[in-house]
């Protein structure tokens, strides 16, 4: 029995040492990309580096209003994916720790926060998405302006996300704003005249994908990783981009401000930003624009993207004004019939 009482604190010295081992194994977030993005991404990270990503998926809207309220003590250490816009409005609410990774020296500007408070992983570039049936049932080309949407054929046939949690909204509103110079009476006057065309405003970006692919609706806009993917599926869905041009955001990862896990956090971001990630997105047929300039666009995404005006959103704008914006799109454009 002496013997075992001798042997007690070191038993216990071991136990702890094994759970520390065990907390620096392991890494947790919130993910906005999809599960079944995420998923693939943080499995491949897994194996490259022996550490576990616990993670929840929600929305942009959701995965920033529950940072923000954690922030005095936060329930993961990275925010993975989602619009640069909803990593912007972050910052003014001192959510992020600031981390430069290795490839923060290579990145273009646009795809970094000056002082390290998110980094690109991805770029994502909005689209028109129309059911191919839709569009010959109704004698309708593909649309090629903005305003192509205005036509009566659409009304109440177009689905697209609801700014109230979806960051693909957000780069929408945003996307409008800069075809009308950010005149924002003109941009909301648009919106406006789109409302009794939507049927539906739906929680997440791709919500809308499905019925689109399924002729349930006739039009929406996503982002082309949703797009592509619907495609990919077998539905009979075009992809098209308006002639006065489009709006891109880059998907952003960012350390959490208290983190937890902080060394584990930063080895997923620097995993994240690096070819290591990127060059899985053609392997798993995720059609994410690469973010890393050494990684090159698959080609059949670079096809698609050929000829297409797009234009990055603004990340300082957007996120100075998102919260603003987004309270405007609510009380003017939601519920107007």
């Amino acid at each position: 029995m002496k013997r075992w009482m001798l042997f007690l604190p070191l038993i216990g010295a071991l136990v702890l040492s094994a759970g520390v081992a065990a907390a620096a194994d392991t890494v947790n977030a919130y993910s906005i990309w999809p599960e079944n993005w995420a998923r693939p991404m943080f499995q491949e990270f897994e194996k490259a580096t022996g550490i576990k990503v616990n993670f929840v998926r929600f929305s942009s809207g959701e995965a920033l209003a529950r940072v923000i309220a954690e922030k005095n003590n936060p329930r993961v250490d990275v925010l993975f994916g989602g619009p640069v816009e909803t990593h912007a409005a972050g910052i003014k609410e001192g959510i992020f720790e600031s981390y430069k990774p290795p490839a923060f020296a290579v990145l273009q500007a646009r795809m970094k926060h000056a002082e390290g408070q998110w980094v690109a992983i991805a770029d994502d570039p909005l689209v028109f998405m129309s059911n191919a049936k839709f569009l010959q049932e109704q004698n309708l080309k593909a649309p090629a302006s903005w305003e192509d949407l205005l036509n009566p054929a659409y009304k109440n046939m177009i689905q697209m996300a609801d700014a109230r949690t979806s960051g693909t909204a957000v780069t929408r509103i945003f996307s409008i704003l800069e075809v009308y110079g950010r005149d924002e009476g003109k941009a909301f006057v648009y919106m406006k005249k789109l409302r009794p065309n939507v049927q539906l405003y739906t929680k997440s970006g791709g919500g809308g994908t499905l019925p689109v692919g399924l002729g349930q609706a006739g039009a929406g806009i996503f982002f082309i990783v949703d797009a592509l993917d619907t495609k990919a599926k077998g539905y009979d869905v075009v992809v098209s981009f308006p002639r006065e041009g489009i709006g891109t955001a880059a998907e952003a990862i960012a350390l959490l401000k208290g983190a937890k896990n902080p060394e584990a956090g930063k080895k997923l971001i620097d995993w994240a930003s690096s070819p290591a990630m990127q060059s899985l997105f053609a392997t798993h047929k995720i059609n994410f624009v690469p973010a890393h300039p050494e990684v090159k666009v698959e080609a059949s995404l670079a096809e698609v993207l050929k000829g297409a005006k797009i234009f990055p959103i603004d990340d300082a704008y957007a996120g100075a004004n998102r919260k603003r914006i987004v309270e405007r799109w609510i009380s003017e454009v939601l519920p107007a019939q």
